[in-house]
């Protein structure tokens, strides 16, 4: 165990003068009045995806993706929104990737975005359903040559020995992704985010951060397809 009471190296007080020396949110942040929020949080999402979008905030469609190992340690990663609608938040995978499996054990997540153009953060938490193969299928269809090599390559999280090995086998996913655009990949899946929280945090130049929290009421006991109602709250910051 490291001492923390032993001097700091060079390189150790090097990194922490640039670390203390960033500064978060040196722009004009947008207003928001979580009165004029509406009912739902889909809405506001949407709006919120729209305004970072403008704002000009890079690949605003990435997000964070926390999970749960066998242990019930927390896992997290860093990977791309699919959609957002009545259904949930919507990513793919390979069932076979270590968050795939860890979904598989047990299907609840947590989704984290960051747009620090306008210092904003949504929060999105509840179970996790995997779609049909065949919306799977559609999801990885639509994408780029790229992304569909990708998913030829597979063996997602597994040990890999050497970089030469993934070049040859990336060269020989690229060739069979142009060569048949309608590869089929199994263990491709879509998985949806049902959100029994959603969290919306507008950050603040004086601290006095705003936290808008829709939590999902259970519907009538028993009814199909009765998503509930949602009840808003503020939060401290």
């Amino acid at each position: 165990m490291t001492d923390a009471s032993a001097p700091a190296s060079a390189a150790q007080r090097a990194f922490r003068d640039l670390l203390h020396a960033q500064r978060v949110w040196d722009i004009e942040l947008p207003a928001f009045d979580p009165a004029s929020a509406p009912q739902a949080p889909l809405p506001l999402f949407h709006a919120w995806f729209a305004e970072a979008v403008a704002a000009g905030q890079a690949e605003p469609h990435t997000m964070t993706l926390a999970t749960a190992d066998a242990d019930g340690l927390p896992d997290v990663r860093t990977l791309m929104l699919h959609d957002a609608d009545e259904r949930g938040w919507h990513f793919a995978t390979h069932a076979t990737s270590a968050k795939g499996r860890q979904l598989a054990a047990l299907p609840h997540a947590a989704l984290g975005f960051y747009w620090p153009a306008q210092g904003r953060q949504v929060r999105v938490r509840g179970p996790v359903t995997a779609c049909s193969a065949a919306e799977s299928r559609a999801d990885l269809h639509v994408r780029s040559t790229g992304a569909l090599a990708s998913a030829l390559v597979g063996r997602q999280s597994e040990v890999l020995g050497s970089t030469g090995e993934l070049d040859r086998a990336s060269d020989a996913a690229w060739q069979r992704a142009r060569a048949e655009p309608e590869a089929e990949v199994a263990s491709w899946t879509r998985y949806v985010v049902e959100p029994h929280e959603v969290e919306f945090f507008q950050g603040d130049a004086r601290r006095r951060h705003i936290r808008l929290r829709y939590h999902r009421e259970a519907g009538a006991a028993g009814a199909p397809g009765n998503p509930g109602t949602w009840r808003r709250e503020l939060l401290w910051p």
